[in-house]
C-alpha cells in the first residue's frame, strides 16, 4: 500500500524527531569544548561554500541579489561564530562562593526550526550553530520555495558537523514538505522549542502549537531623518539597506519620515543617489500591483528590483533608479506603502516637527510592524533619546542601515537572523537571538541564614517588645476602726470650720 504524501511526510517528521532527541541526550553530555568544536567546523565549511550556496538560493527562489547573499552566508555562519565562540552554555555557567550560588547551563531539547524563503541558507547556518551551541540538536522545516538550496546546506552542516563528533541526527531536515508535516513539527511533545522566522501566519502557528516558542513577525521600520542629520549619509544609509540583496532583510527601512523645514533638501539627496519619486498616478497604479485583493503583498515583488518592479506594474521610470518612492500622508492596512515591502519601494512622509514625526512613526509601526525596528538619522541626542523611550520597537538604529544594522552586521547587537519584537510584537524577546535564549539556567542555592535569624530580623520582632498585660489592680489594706472615726473627725471639722 502507498501512503499519501501528506501522511508520508507526517511519518518522515515522527522519524526525524526521534532521531534528533536521541542524539540530543548525547550533546547534553559533551562538554563546552566539544559543542564549541562542532560548532567551529560547522561554521568554517559553511563560510567556505558562501559564494555556491549564495547563488544556489538567488536562482531557486528569484529573490535578491547573490552576491549580498555570500555576505549573509557569512554573517549567518563565521560572523556569528565570532560573536557566540567565547559564550558559557553548557555545564557550570557561573559560580559565587560568597553568595552560595551556581548556575548550570541546561539545553532546551530538540529545535524545531522553519526557515524562510528571503534568507533560505544563511538561517539554516545560523540557527544550526546556535542550536548546537547551546547543547540542542535541531529539525529544519524548509520553505518549499527555497528547499534546494536549504537541503544543500544542510547536508554541509552535517558533514561537519559529523567529522567534528556530533552524533548521527544532529542536524536533520524535512525532505518531504508538507503542511501537515510542518504542522507535526510544531505540535510533536518532544520539541524543546520552536525558532520561527517566516510569515506571520507561521509564526503564530508557532506560539498556538502547545510547545515553547520564540517568533518573528514581520517589520514595517520607518526610518526618520531630523533637521540635524548629515543627510547624503542619511539617504545613502537607507538606500544601501534598502536594496541590499533586494530589501528582503525584515529590518529594512520601510518609509522615510522627514520635517518639512529640510524636505527639499532630502528629495533632492534621494534624486541624486538613485532614488525616483513616482507621480500620484504611478503611485496608484503601483499600489495596485502591490497589494492582492486578499490584503497581503504580492509575492512577485519580493526581492525585485526597483526596475523589474516598475515594468511589471507598467510605470516607466528612469535607467538606474535604485528605489521607488511614493509620497503618503496616510496610514492603514488598506495603504500598501505603509506596511512591509521586502522590496526597494519606500513611502516618504513630511511632517511639521520632531514632535509629529515621532507620532507618525509610531502609527506606522501600530499597522505593522510592532516591535521590531526603526532607524533614525540625528545628531541630536536629546531627540534621540525621546524615541527611544517613545517607539514600540526593540531596536532603534541610529546613523546607520535598518537591514545591516538590525542584523548586527553594521552595529555591536548580536549577529542574527531571528530579531525578536518583544510583547508588543508577540513575541517571547526582544533580543537578536543567541545560544542564550536556547538554554534554561538551574540554579543550585546553598541556605545562608537559619529561620530563627529571620524571626528576629523580621518587622514584628525588631519592633519594641510589646508590654506585659497590666496586672489587675490589688486591694488596698483594711482600715481600722479609729482610723475611720479619726477621718470621720477631721471632715466634719473641715466643713464646720
Amino acid at each position: 500500500m502507498t501512503l499519501d504524501r501528506d501522511l508520508q511526510s507526517i511519518q518522515e517528521v515522527r522519524d526525524l524527531i526521534a532521531r534528533a532527541k536521541t542524539a540530543q541526550k548525547t550533546l547534553a553530555t559533551f562538554s563546552q569544548k566539544q559543542l564549541d568544536s562542532i560548532c567551529a567546523a560547522i561554521a568554517s565549511d559553511c563560510a567556505a561554500h558562501a559564494e555556491p550556496l549564495a547563488k544556489m538560493a538567488a536562482e531557486e527562489t528569484g529573490f535578491g541579489r547573490w552576491q549580498d547573499k555570500v555576505l549573509k552566508n557569512l554573517l549567518g555562519s563565521a560572523i556569528t561564530w565570532d560573536f557566540i565562540k567565547d559564550m558559557k552554555t553548557a555545564g557550570v555557567l557561573s559560580e559565587d562562593r560568597a553568595k552560595g550560588l551556581m548556575e548550570i547551563g541546561v539545553p532546551m531539547g530538540v529545535v524545531a526550526a522553519l526557515i524562510p524563503s528571503t534568507n533560505p541558507t544563511s538561517t539554516a547556518m545560523y540557527k544550526s550553530i546556535i542550536s548546537l551551541k547551546a547543547g540542542n540538536s535541531i529539525v529544519i522545516s524548509p520553505h518549499p520555495g527555497a528547499k534546494k538550496c536549504i537541503v544543500e546546506t544542510v547536508k554541509i552542516i552535517q558533514a561537519a558537523a559529523k567529522r567534528a563528533g556530533a552524533p548521527d541526527g544532529a542536524v536533520e531536515c524535512i525532505s518531504l514538505t508538507t503542511m501537515e508535516a510542518t504542522n507535526a513539527l510544531l505540535t510533536s511533545r518532544d520539541i524543546g522549542v520552536i525558532l520561527a522566522t517566516g510569515g506571520e501566519a507561521m509564526v503564530r502557528a508557532a506560539y498556538s502549537s502547545g510547545n515553547p516558542a520564540i517568533g518573528v513577525g514581520p517589520g514595517n521600520g520607518p526610518s526618520y531623518i531630523e533637521r540635524t542629520a548629515d543627510i547624503p549619509l542619511a539617504i545613502k544609509h537607507i538606500f544601501d539597506s534598502k536594496t541590499f540583496d533586494n530589501g528582503t532583510i525584515c529590518a529594512s527601512e520601510q518609509s522615510i519620515v522627514t520635517e518639512r523645514c529640510i524636505e527639499k533638501q532630502v528629495e533632492e539627496e534621494a534624486l541624486r543617489q538613485g532614488g525616483y519619486f513616482l507621480t500620484g498616478e504611478q503611485s496608484q497604479k503601483l499600489s495596485g500591483f502591490l497589494l492582492r485583493a486578499n490584503g497581503t503583498m504580492n509575492p512577485r515583488i519580493v526581492g525585485k528590483t526597483a526596475g523589474a518592479i516598475a515594468e511589471m506594474a507598467g510605470i516607466s521610470i528612469p535607467a538606474g533608479t535604485r528605489v521607488l518612492i511614493s509620497r503618503q500622508t496616510e496610514v492603514s492596512r488598506q495603504n500598501p506603502y505603509a506596511r512591509e515591502k521586502l522590496c526597494p519601494v519606500l513611502a516618504f512622509y513630511v511632517e511639521d516637527s520632531w514632535e509629529s514625526a515621532c507620532e507618525r512613526s509610531i502609527a506606522i509601526l501600530q499597522n505593522e510592524g510592532a516591535g521590531h525596528t526603526m532607524t533614525i538619522h540625528s545628531k541630536n541626542m536629546d531627540v534621540i533619546r525621546e524615541f527611544a523611550l517613545k517607539k514600540p520597537v526593540s531596536r532603534l538604529l541610529v546613523n546607520t542601515p535598518g537591514a545591516l544594522g538590525g542584523v548586527g552586521a553594521t552595529t555591536n547587537l548580536a549577529p542574527a537572523l531571528t530579531l525578536g519584537c518583544g510583547a508588543v510584537g508577540g513575541s517571547a524577546t526582544s533580543d537578536n537571538i543567541t545560544p542564550l535564549n536556547l538554554i534554561n539556567i538551574r540554579r543550585v542555592a546553598w541556605g545562608v541564614r537559619e529561620l530563627e535569624e529571620l524571626q528576629s530580623a523580621s518587622p514584628v520582632s525588631s519592633s519594641p517588645a510589646r508590654r506585659a498585660p497590666a496586672q489587675a489592680p490589688t486591694s488596698p489594706a483594711p482600715f481600722s476602726r479609729e482610723d475611720i472615726e479619726a477621718i470621720t473627725r477631721a471632715v466634719i471639722a473641715r466643713l464646720g470650720g
